[in-house]
């Protein structure tokens, strides 16, 4: 928790020096939907994709924001991203913080901006019939579109992820059970707005 605040401080205050320095700074707010899938199938009472499944999707939304520090030029950018995700899906939940480097790039005379970041973090999930949540090390590799609609607005027109995060499961909450239960894949896709400064 106390390293979500930090982030959040040092994002805020970075933000602040890149609004003076020309910088590329953007927050966004994008509903976000992710397919959580597992290769085992977990019959326990804290099962996490619910009794005997191994997949589900989960919608909620991506709060976050990126700040752009090296500039090639004008055609390439480089610099972190921070995100926080909040989903849900038949009273299971999944809540992630993320930090990662992201590259941009701009080659087509038209403003469309292609990116891609990869970020780690902690995940935390919660099955549907129980009050415990566990927390985990995650990651996610994102690629996607911008395109800029205004001077100080793009359109999201895709993104796309990838990541892993080991779930709340009968292993995992209940201590132990018969079955090892892997690391969930987590396929992601989400769109629309966001404001650069």
């Amino acid at each position: 928790m106390k390293l979500r605040y930090l982030a959040t401080v040092v994002f805020l205050a970075l933000t602040t020096v890149a609004a003076h320095a020309q910088a590329g700074v953007g927050l966004y707010l994008n509903p976000v939907a992710i397919r959580v899938g597992n290769s085992v199938v977990d019959s326990g009472p804290f099962a996490f994709l619910g009794q005997n499944s191994t997949s589900k999707v989960f919608y909620g939304f991506d709060l976050g924001g990126f700040y752009d520090f090296f500039h090639a030029g004008n055609s390439v950018a480089a610099g972190f991203d921070v995100r926080e995700s909040d989903l849900h899906a038949d009273n299971a939940s999944l809540k992630s913080f993320l930090i990662g480097a992201r590259v941009t790039a701009q080659p087509f005379s038209r403003p469309f901006k292609p990116y891609l970041q990869g970020s780690v973090g902690i995940g935390s999930t919660k099955a549907p019939a129980s009050t415990v949540s566990i927390r985990k090390l995650g990651y996610g590799i994102y690629g996607g579109i911008d395109y800029t609609l205004q001077r100080h607005v793009d359109f999201r027109v895709a993104e796309i992820g990838y990541g892993s995060l080991v779930t709340a499961s009968s292993a995992t909450v209940g201590g132990g059970g018969n079955i090892a239960i892997p690391a969930s894949s987590l396929i992601s896709f989400s769109s629309g707005l966001v404001f650069r400064f």
